[in-house]
């Protein structure tokens, strides 16, 4: 989420920039490395070995959740003593205390990773993001293997939407963007709206902050499109649709590890690098469907699916 979106404004306050999530979701309040609060039930608590440590973050957002509790419970399956931080916040926040060493692992989405630290960068393909990334990230940082698993930003519409006004690409888009009002993440404005002119001419009429309820706002008429990531289980059940996306605007964006490089041991890097190589998007979406439909916990999600990949 976005998607990533990452996935690392005008659009809101500093303040409220620091408090919004990474992927579009509320303000977490209070320190967002307070470790008073408590991490998702079913997820891995800190535990013995000598794997060394890892503190696993993640952004406001399930699937972010979801991730890190992947991450964790497969790296004290290994022997790494683990400590998790769900839910911390935005790529802002985030990405710099995986910096300064607060954090040692994020799930991250390579393509919304680079756009938070080279905007401009046109790179579109998962080898290329990654060979940009490799460049372009701060000394401190490294990513590891990308997933398979993919869940990219999209400018989405309603299925009505898209009929009545003949709209199935983002270039369609711009001959009625300045009649539409748009909803996504609180960063959402400032990270796209220079792209989105430059690009393909699109510019809208009104930017609304709409959070994790952007599906449901273009649902119910209250934006006419928005930004949901093509994992979110709202796309169907809402009846949305994906604008293509011709230009690349939004590059790939698989499920990709970041680490502190300092705090980076071998086995955590084999023991993440095994769970990419088993993560695809159709188990992400399977699993985004357990904790959004049928309200499971994102620790227990990730716990059956470690298990049933030999991971556990």
């Amino acid at each position: 989420m976005g998607r990533k979106y990452g996935i690392a404004g005008v659009f809101v306050s500093a303040m409220l920039a620091l408090a919004a999530c990474g992927g579009g979701g509320g303000n977490t309040g209070g320190n967002p490395l307070d470790t008073s609060s408590a991490a998702p039930s079913g997820s891995a608590s800190s535990g013995g070995g000598g794997g060394g440590k890892a503190v696993i973050g993640s952004f406001d957002f399930d699937e972010s959740v979801l991730l890190g509790s992947i991450y964790a419970q497969a790296l004290e399956a290994k022997g790494v003593q683990v400590e998790e931080k769900p839910r911390i916040g935005s790529r802002e926040v985030v990405i710099d205390q995986v910096k300064s060493g607060g954090l040692t692992i994020v799930p991250e989405y390579n393509g919304n990773l680079l756009a938070f630290v080279d905007l401009k960068n046109t790179a579109a393909t998962t080898d290329e993001v990654n060979a940009a990334l490799k460049e372009k990230l701060p000394a401190e940082l490294e990513v590891l293997d990308s997933s398979p698993a993919e869940d990219k930003d999209s400018l989405s519409i309603t299925k009505d939407t898209q009929t009545k006004q003949s709209l199935n690409t983002m270039e369609d888009l711009a001959k009625v963007s300045k009649t539409f009002v748009v909803g996504g993440p609180p960063e959402f404005k400032k990270r796209w709206e220079a792209r989105f002119k430059e690009v393909y001419g699109i510019e809208f009429k009104q930017w609304k902050p709409t959070g994790p309820t952007t599906a449901d706002a273009i649902k119910d008429g209250t934006i006419q499109v928005g930004n949901v990531f093509t994992t979110d289980p709202k796309m169907t059940a809402n009846n949305l649709v994906p604008l293509q996306d011709p230009k690349n605007i939004f590059p790939a964006q698989n499920v990709t590890p970041l680490l502190n490089k300092a705090a980076a041991t071998d086995t955590i890097k084999t023991t993440l690098n095994a769970v990419s190589a088993k993560l695809t998007t159709q188990s992400l979406l399977d699993m985004m469907q357990k904790i959004s439909v049928n309200k499971d916990e994102p620790g227990t999600v990730a716990k059956e699916w470690l298990t049933s990949n030999g991971l556990g």
